[in-house]
């Protein structure tokens, strides 16, 4: 992306905006060019969350009016809330929305951050302004169909938004909050609330009703996860070997993988052997790369101590850049 003049004196007045009078009298040329890279950043950042936040708005907005409306559904969390009450009184479904999920946005201004709540705030009103006036049409009356497909997208229009920096329930902001105050974890208070609010269900419309519910809830949190966690599931893997570079040039060669080697200091309890410094490889791989990784390992060193956990997703370096041979 290139910066026309009008833009460059922009840029330099920020930066003369941060460094102060005196240290812009010399403003070197790597200080403006780390000044234009940095707002090229923050533009792209800016127009990657606005394209997720709509996207994630329209998806969220297809599954409520598309499926769970015309059904009579619901989900978890305050979009649950939110269908129940709509339900029950027939008040409007976009001023639900932004009712029962504006406590939570305050909550969020104090416990995340300002800017989270401010996109919150837009993506909520979004999501309000699609379901009211966005022409979706009704896919199906099927309840399996509806249960499934509409807590497939409503879950990815939540997923999305998170994505974007956003929120469109409110949920886990609550969940989040109760976490630091009693020894519960996030997972354990936002159970809790659904529990609550699909016995609701079942008692305010049918036990049928807040079955399938629970499905479409079901469907929702896995697409959630499935989006925030990433398309693959990555895992790190730590070898402790005395053939470091052998496994080192595997890894970097033969399957195209950055890696990190540090030093350490292993030894056995039971031998009483001493301490010996070690270099410790770590690595991020696939889970289909997982079977060569072992295999690989097994050849070089059979003894090899290997460690693997998941990883929830990862940001740069040579996990999703692979150049195999």
């Amino acid at each position: 992306m290139a910066f026309n003049p009008q833009q460059q004196s922009i840029i330099i007045n920020e930066i003369k905006r941060s460094l102060g009078k005196k240290e812009t009298d010399s403003l070197t040329r790597y200080q403006m060019a780390k000044g234009a890279w940095r707002m090229r950043k923050s533009v792209k950042s800016g127009i990657r969350d606005s394209f997720l936040l709509i996207v994630g708005v329209l998806a969220a907005g297809f599954g409520l009016r598309g499926f769970l409306l015309p059904s009579n559904l619901i989900d978890g969390g305050v979009m649950g809330i939110s269908l129940l009450v709509n339900r029950e009184t027939q008040f409007s479904l976009p001023l639900l929305i932004i009712l029962f999920n504006l406590p939570f946005i305050l909550l969020g201004w104090k416990q995340v951050s300002h800017m989270f709540s401010i996109k919150g705030i837009i993506a909520i009103s979004l999501l309000a302004v699609a379901v009211a006036y966005f022409p979706y049409p009704t896919v199906t009356n099927d309840k399996l169909l509806v249960a499934v497909f509409g807590g497939f997208f409503v879950g990815a229009g939540i997923g999305l938004c998170i994505r974007g920096g956003g929120v469109i329930d409110g949920t886990e902001i609550l969940a989040v909050f109760l976490s630091r105050k009693k020894s519960l974890s996030v997972g354990d208070f936002i159970l809790i609330i659904n529990i609550f609010i699909f016995a609701a269900a079942a008692y305010l419309l049918t036990v049928e009703i807040a079955l399938y519910s629970m499905l479409t809830y079901m469907a929702a949190s896995k697409t959630v996860d499935f989006i925030l966690d990433g398309i693959e599931e990555f895992t790190g893997v730590t070898i402790i070997s005395p053939h470091t570079d052998e496994i080192a040039d595997f890894i970097k060669f033969k399957m195209g993988r950055g890696l990190t080697i540090y030093s350490g200091k292993r030894g056995y309890g039971k031998t009483g052997e001493t301490y010996t410094q070690t270099d410790i490889i770590y690595t991020v791989i696939t889970r289909l790369e997982i079977s060569r990784l072992n295999t690989a390992v097994d050849k070089i060193d059979p003894n090899a101590f290997v460690v693997m956990q998941s990883i929830r997703d990862t940001r740069g370096g040579m996990v999703k850049k692979r150049h195999t041979q």
